[in-house]
Order: structure tokens, then C-alpha cells, then sequence
């Protein structure tokens, strides 16, 4: 983990339906070259995924491997020093994606197969411990309630952790993930933005995953396609908090909003320094 700034995982969805990009990086031409973009554009991790985290069509395990495991042993081939992250909760998915070079498991449903941190542990790749309320995969919060949420979060996701090293899991490859959104309401994800210093402050690096998510739409009133400066805003305060990685749609702008965060902490000099000097 990096201590100058935060890292940027970029999201590539291998799914025709995602809330976000409407299948813009289904086809393999367009997800490789997402990748590559994604590279180019600063990404310290590529996150891939084949199944829409919302309600949809059903995508059996076969399906996914399908649509996840050619495409990481494509990237891995293509960017040897990458790391690639595998967004499943399915340990049929994880084992076949780790065999093919993937570095870290992103359980965005919190533990729904437990065999998938026996995955991690044998293969000795990370893992990202997330809080769903105990909601089911892919449904939809409904009336949650929490009598502290960010003490809910902490104590499941920091449980979570320490129980996959006492599995196996290698401790540096963990992270924790409040997880906005799922299984919870804006209000909620609202609480978790304020109060993310209480996150960092567990001593696990904490990812933060944002980027265009609902809590950011109702707070602004704004579709899918317009919430950019929000997502940033949101960025921005968890960054300042102490974040150690963000998930994000928008690899350059993030990338760039961490730098100048980075800079203004005094963890990153800037970049030039001439105004006033000459």
C-alpha cells in the first residue's frame, strides 16, 4: 500500500447491464481497451466484474467465469505488474480468476460464500471485507436500520478481517469496505462519508466505493450520468479521512483529485513550484 496517496482501483464491467456504463465494456475489444485506458489514465488496480450488483437477469456461475476469468488472464498477461481484482462473491469464480493471476478478492457481499475466503487463503491473494446488512446478492435495501452505522460497519468488517487471517489470508492484502449503499439507505451512506476518519482510524486501509452510487444521485437529485462532481466531492472527503484505495468509474479525474489531496496533506510534493520563487 502506497503512503504518499491513495490508490485508484478502476472499475471494468464485463456485464451488458451495469447502472452505469449500460454495457459500454460487455464486448472483449471494449473492456481490454477500458483496461488499457484505465492504465494509461494512472489506475493502481483494475477491478473486474461479470455480474451487475442490482436486480437483473440471473447469471449462473458458468455465465460469469465466462465474462471474468478469460479477461483477467488476458490483463494479466497484457500488464504483468498490474494488480487485478476480481469483484464476485462466488469462490467457483474466485479460484478460476485467482488461478489465472488475480490479486485480490472484492466479496462486495460480505461473506454470502464462505468459501471464497478459503480461496484467498490458498491462494494468498487479498480480500476486501464488506458490510451488507446482511442483505442477499443482488437485491435492493429495504427499510434498513442501524442504531449506529458506522459502528455497525466497524464491527462486522473489522471481525471479517481478523477471522481471514486467522484463515489464512495474508493481513497486508486486507481491506475493510463500509460498502455505501448496500443494505442501506442515504442517509446511512451519508453518515459513513462524515464519519470515515472512524474507519481509518481501525488501522485497516479502508476502500472507498463511491463512485456514481445512488446516495450521491438522491443527494444532488441527479441520473446516473450526471453526478461526476459529486462522486468527486464525496472522494475528496474520504480521501481526507484517511482512504487507502478508491473504486471509481473515472480513473483520471480521481487519480488526480488524490494527487492534489495528497499534495495539500504534505504526503506528495507538488509537482512544479515556481509562482512567486523567480
Amino acid at each position: 500500500m502506497r503512503d504518499d496517496r491513495a490508490l485508484v482501483m478502476a472499475i471494468v464491467n464485463r456485464t451488458p447491464d451495469s447502472f452505469y456504463d449500460r454495457g459500454a465494456t460487455f464486448g472483449w475489444d471494449r473492456a481490454v481497451a477500458a483496461a488499457e485506458q484505465a492504465v494509461a489514465d494512472g489506475a493502481d488496480i483494475v477491478d473486474v466484474g461479470g455480474v451487475k450488483a442490482g436486480p437483473g437477469p440471473d447469471v449462473d456461475v458458468d455465465e460469469e467465469v465466462r465474462r471474468v476469468v478469460p479477461f483477467v488472464a488476458e490483463i494479466r498477461a497484457r500488464f504483468p505488474a498490474l494488480a487485478i481484482s476480481v469483484d464476485t462473491w462466488r469462490h467457483e469464480v474466485g479460484r478460476l480468476a485467482c488461478a489465472e493471476g488475480a490479486d485480490l478478492l472484492n466479496d462486495t457481499w460480505a461473506g454470502a460464500d464462505p468459501k471464497l475466503a478459503d480461496v484467498a487463503a490458498e491462494f494468498g491473494a487479498g480480500y476486501v471485507c464488506t458490510h451488507t446488512g446482511g442483505a442477499t446478492p443482488r437485491t435492493r435495501p429495504h427499510r434498513a436500520a442501524f442504531d449506529d452505522v458506522v459502528a455497525d460497519v466497524l464491527a462486522e468488517v473489522t471481525s471479517s478481517a481478523r477471522a481471514l487471517v486467522r484463515s489464512g489470508v495474508p493481513e497486508e492484502g486486507i481491506l475493510i469496505d463500509p460498502t455505501h449503499d448496500f443494505g442501506k439507505n442515504t442517509w446511512h451512506s451519508l453518515e459513513l462519508t462524515r464519519r470515515f476518519g472512524e474507519l481509518t482510524g481501525s488501522g485497516w486501509p479502508v476502500l472507498a466505493s463511491l463512485s456514481n452510487k445512488d446516495f450521491i444521485g438522491e443527494a444532488l437529485d441527479a441520473p446516473v450520468g450526471e453526478r461526476g462532481t459529486g462522486t468527486l466531492a464525496v472522494t475528496a472527503v474520504c480521501a481526507w479521512q484517511g482512504a487507502a484505495v478508491f473504486r471509481a468509474h473515472n480513473v483520471a479525474e480521481t487519480r488526480q483529485l488524490l494527487d492534489m489531496v495528497a499534495v495539500v496533506g504534505g504526503r506528495q510534493a507538488p509537482a512544479r513550484t515556481v509562482r512567486g520563487l523567480a
